[in-house]
């Protein structure tokens, strides 16, 4: 017996004439995990906001236990114990994770003052209750992503809600943490709660879900009990096609690690004061041909090397070099001016300009090569980006703000930039973060089409499953250290790179 339902919802976004939601039918029952499945703009995430007061459906109607209910806004959602984790980060950067997860809901010492010890107490709690590795008094502008995922989970553990929304909540999160995360959802349910999660990861739905409904096209094409549709059939509802992520690596055509080194660090170093370092004695380097996969747990340096090598974070000691010349502490400008690609794992703030049109972030990095005399040849953009457009399936107008994308549409936006740069290195952090299976595949074959063309790409992720697909070395971090480098050959297993993500072998 349903107690949430959704009747007849429809929204439509008159600003770029799409219609999200189309007579949408949804229904979510007590104890239950509810999966809600399908491609990049199929319409998962506006009905959720829907659900959670962020938008205004333009017609249709919602119930819980059986009366009609008005979400007008996210306290309204709250009220009626609705929470939201978002898949895109709703965090204040410079409060700690203790202020964050208790805004609205804080402590009092003397009625008026914020008790930060009850506070910090509170949410350390939680944290070792359910499996997480948050510390309470750090600042979340200065956390992993990883480490923000975690503390928007712990927001809504906190505030206790009956009904919980989660958006890609995996998306960066280690196979542990997925493992905890899991088993936190289903001890949950267990006492009463009910779960709706959106994911693009089907292995997931299969493992976890109750229930699974399957969005296309801003409908739902139909729900499924557990047991009723396997991972192939699921594609196939999705995408109209089966989808294979790893096929296996592949093998280069004859440019593998060939030549000299695209790219070197030597013990690359970061410290703050005399706290242990950030990163301590990095040495690693990408060949012509080559996929250099970089993984750790959050909190363990993954971070902290990539803004190294997008010129983000100057160093402490060490050197980094590109062809032998030695580019250390370069800014983000003169990297760019060299000719690297680069794919951060915080596409929002890192990677786009949400107030600019899809256009212009397309083109926003190569206007010289679409201008003559400073003069833009408007044919020539509108050819590059039609072109884009339907390369990576990205559903939007091309002149309205980015902002009015989904998440999923401005992350492949990123992607079909950085792509569409000639160059013989390129930098992806968590390539196919929120990305559904269809897009995540075409991206990891542009990622081996870039190694097998003898360019050198470094890879970080958290998703074992991606560092094991594409990956021909992995080096693994642990305590701002490398613990091991591995070669992929075929044999490496999540297990063994487990263990040094946890320190527990040694590299020799």
């Amino acid at each position: 017996m349903a107690y949430l339902t959704m009747e007849n919802i429809t929204r439509f976004y008159r600003d770029n004439h799409v219609l999200a939601n189309s007579n949408v039918d949804f229904e979510l029952r007590r104890n239950e995990i509810h999966a809600l499945v399908g491609e990049n703009g199929a319409g998962k995430t506006t009905l959720m906001k829907i659900l959670y007061g962020l938008e205004q459906p333009d017609e249709g109607r919602i119930f819980l236990n059986g009366s009609e209910v008005f979400i007008r806004s996210p306290l309204d959602a709250n009220r009626y114990g609705i929470g939201m984790v978002h898949q895109h980060f709703r965090l204040i950067p410079d409060f700690t994770a203790a202020e964050n997860i208790i805004f609205g809901m804080e402590p009092k010492r003397r009625l008026f003052f914020l008790n930060r010890r009850e506070a910090e107490e509170m949410v350390r709690s939680i944290s070792d209750q359910f499996g997480f590795d948050v510390d309470p008094s750090a600042v979340v502008k200065n956390m992993t992503v990883g480490e923000k995922q975690q503390v928007e989970i712990m927001r809504m553990l906190y505030r206790n809600d009956e009904t919980l929304i989660l958006d890609e909540p995996t998306s960066v999160l280690t196979g542990r943490q997925i493992e905890s995360l899991f088993y936190t959802l289903k001890k949950l349910t267990r006492a009463g709660k009910s779960i709706i999660l959106i994911t693009h990861k089907l292995n997931e739905v299969l493992s976890i879900a109750d229930r699974v409904s399957v969005m296309r096209q801003g409908k739902v094409k139909g729900t499924y009990r557990r047991g009723e549709v396997d991972k192939k059939e699921l594609s196939q509802l999705i995408f109209g096609r089966d989808v294979q992520f790893f096929a296996g690596r592949g093998v280069s055509s004859g440019h593998k690690f060939a030549g000299k080194k695209i790219f070197e660090l030597k013990n690359v170093s970061i410290r703050s004061g005399d706290i242990k370092p950030l990163l301590d004695s990095i040495c690693l380097s990408v060949s012509p041909g080559e996929i250099v996969g970089v993984t750790g747990a959050a909190g363990n340096g993954l971070r902290e090397l990539e803004d190294v090598v997008s010129g983000l974070r100057d160093l402490s000691g060490g050197q980094v070099f590109y062809h032998g010349e030695d580019i250390t502490n370069f800014s983000v400008h003169k990297f760019r001016e060299k000719g690297f690609a680069y794919v951060p794992a915080d596409r929002m703030k890192r990677g786009s300009s949400l107030q600019a049109s899809l256009k212009q972030n397309l083109i926003i990095i190569n206007h010289d090569g679409f201008s003559r005399f400073g003069i833009l040849n408007r044919r020539r953009i509108n050819s590059f980006v039609s072109k884009k457009l339907r390369q990576f399936s990205i559903d939007g107008n091309p002149d309205l703000p980015l902002h009015l994308l989904s998440g999923g549409n401005i992350q492949k936006t990123v992607l079909a930039r950085e792509l569409s740069i000639e160059t013989d290195f390129i930098i992806f952090s968590e390539p196919t973060w929120g990305l559904d299976s269809a897009a995540g595949e075409y991206v990891y074959k542009k990622i081996r089409t870039h190694r097998d063309k003898g360019k050198g790409v470094l890879l970080f992720s958290s998703n074992l499953d991606e560092i094991l697909g594409l990956a021909d070395t992995v080096f693994v971090l642990f305590h701002g250290r490398i613990a091991g480098r591995l070669d992929n050959d075929g044999s490496l297993t999540k297990e063994l790179v487990g263990t040094y993500m946890l320190g527990l072998e040694i590299d020799e």
